[in-house]
């Protein structure tokens, strides 16, 4: 069951205006400084781009439908979410992962599968790359994954092909914990190859999805799963990525959210991409483990790409 802040909450993240949704990352941020109440009756609290663009959305919206006529869509995607075995958590619960409220694009809820363990996850590193692996990259994803896991840390991933894969399957090899970030809702499994590894992490460990239960996999999902699985780390270790993966844009991302971008340095040695983040600092080339654990032991910064609170907007 949840309760009647959460009930809103996940009701305004289901508001829609001629097919266009408030920004539910400003919702999150919002909600999580104490301003639900200020959300529900039409106001935004946050200057900034994404606010001035929901704020006509979020009050037409309100306008048109009581907030709760959005409760039953609510409950029956919780009632698919129960049928699986998944549980909610917001970020008004302080279960919510430590990691994910301190970037700006934090998801305003999170469907899981298996458990949640706040210390161990707060330790968290991405293994990514491509799907399409060399069987070399594989075998470098599974020793990175290893040794991180090893050395005390989280494997999380996004359970996709290839390199993904294998840092799971590592981790879940040396009993270490792992964290599957996905692409679709929580009822669904894509690919549907990793049927099984997802019942695995999801009985070892725990699998989030930011989307509602029922949501199939889509052009967009993908992308942003890459911002959780980048927010819920405190690095990202990059093994191999061509200039149009995935692991190249997540590490983009993981930059841009202050986390540490750690690229092998095979991979800056063969992709342009990957040597122009190390040139302009905005990653570090590593080569072995001792390397990873030293850049991995520094503070990640918080992210500052939107404006501190201002006053609330007019309300006309």
């Amino acid at each position: 069951m949840i309760d009647e802040a959460q009930m809103r909450l996940l009701a305004l993240c289901s508001l829609r205006v001629e097919g266009k949704s408030v920004d539910w990352s400003l919702l999150a941020r919002c909600a999580m400084k104490g301003h639900l109440d200020s959300l529900c009756e039409g106001f935004v609290p946050e200057e900034s781009a994404a606010a001035r663009k929901a704020l006509p959305i979020l009050r037409q919206a309100l306008k048109e439908h009581p907030l709760s006529d959005r409760f039953a869509r609510v409950e029956d995607e919780l009632e698919q979410a129960e049928r699986v075995g998944a549980g909610l958590v917001t970020v008004l619960e302080p279960s919510y992962p430590e990691n994910l409220r301190s970037v700006a694009d934090m998801p305003p809820f999170l469907f899981y599968r298996g458990n949640l363990d706040h210390e161990a996850d707060a330790r968290s590193v991405a293994v990514v790359g491509t799907r399409a692996a060399t069987e070399l990259g594989l075998s470098r994803a599974r020793r990175v994954a290893r040794e991180l896991s090893e050395a005390g840390y989280t494997i999380s991933s996004g359970l996709a092909r290839g390199v993904d894969t294998e840092a799971h399957r590592t981790a879940l090899h040396f009993d270490r914990r792992t964290v599957a970030v996905i692409g679709t809702g929580i009822t669904k499994c894509y690919p549907k190859e990793n049927f099984e590894l997802a019942e695995e992490i999801a009985e070892r460990g725990v699998i989030f999805s930011q989307f509602w239960p029922t949501r199939a996999p889509g052009r967009d999902t993908f992308p942003r799963r890459n911002h959780v699985t980048s927010g819920i780390s405190v690095g990202s270790v990059v093994i191999e990525a061509s200039g149009t993966s995935g692991a190249k844009m997540q590490a983009r991302v993981a930059a841009e959210q202050g986390r540490h971008v750690l690229l092998l340095q095979s991979l800056v040695e063969r992709q342009p991409w990957a040597s122009k983040m190390v040139e302009v600092q905005r990653a570090a080339s590593v080569a072995d483990i001792e390397q990873m654990l030293e850049i991995l032991s520094s503070p990640v910064a918080v992210d500052q790409t939107v404006a501190p609170e201002q006053l609330l907007f007019d309300a006309e």
